[in-house]
């Protein structure tokens, strides 16, 4: 399989306009970024962006750039565009988060090793371990059937368990949240590319709902990696704790 990976770089961040620019104990954001990734077995790995700054900033570091339109609503979006634009035979990508500064190589690893060619669309999830990550609206939550393919994702907490306080919900029921890693088989990335939104996307605000309904199969692959994401300036803090306590 012809796996490649696209890290989108939009530049106009509504929480933190430039942030993949941003110097984290010395290095930008989106670096970090692409020098982890490039610890993974990829044919390929690119950066998707709209901004000429981060398309100079990149390539002095030695990433391979594809100017893509400032317009993309998603990162999805962008990728499809980036991929046009790459040409060549292409089976798989993996749309790789810009803003996950530490991400595990492994984890796009653990992913790609299952794109088959059946597969569709595959993504990333976690077992929740404390209550608080289950109510948390901010994350996505899944549930999934027993071909480890998701039903159905929410902000909400799911599955509601009935009958027990919430805080004894763990011991009664599976809970994954979502981690934002996706691989699109490149056929169905065009396809998805070019549907409108559904009912479910424009209640929950989350894009893979789009998918879902129009009847798309999502393969969901566990890991026990935790993510940190830098979406807000207060964040860049965390993160460079982060490097100092792991010399990274």
């Amino acid at each position: 399989m012809n796996i490649i990976g696209i890290i989108p770089a939009r530049y106009g961040s509504t929480r933190f306009p430039g942030k993949m620019l941003t110097k984290i104990s010395g290095k930008s954001l989106i670096q970090r970024v692409w020098e982890r990734c490039s610890l993974a077995p990829l044919e390929g790995l690119y950066i998707a962006t709209d901004h000429e700054a981060i398309q100079t900033h990149a390539e002095q570091f030695g990433a391979q750039v594809i100017m893509t339109s400032i317009e993309h609503p998603s990162g999805t979006d962008r990728c499809f565009e980036a991929l046009g634009k790459i040409g060549g035979k292409v089976d798989y990508v993996i749309n790789i988060q810009g803003d996950e500064p530490f991400i595990d190589p492994m984890q796009i690893k653990a992913l790609a090793e299952i794109l088959d060619g059946k597969t569709e669309l595959a993504t990333l999830i976690k077992s929740a371990k404390k209550i608080d990550e289950v109510l948390d609206q901010a994350s996505a939550k899944v549930v999934i059937n027993k071909d480890q393919e998701a039903i159905y994702f929410s902000r909400s907490p799911i599955p509601f368990v009935r009958g027990q306080a919430v805080e004894h919900w763990l011991s009664h029921a599976d809970f994954y949240i979502h981690v934002g890693l996706y691989a699109y088989r490149a056929d169905i990335l065009k396809a998805i590319s070019h549907i409108p939104e559904g009912k479910l996307e424009l209640a929950e605000k989350l894009e893979q709902l789009r998918w879902l309904e129009s009847g798309y199969r999502i393969k969901t692959v566990l890991t026990d990696g935790a993510s940190l994401s830098v979406d807000r300036p207060e964040d860049v803090a965390k993160a460079e704790d982060f490097a100092a306590k792991w010399g990274l």
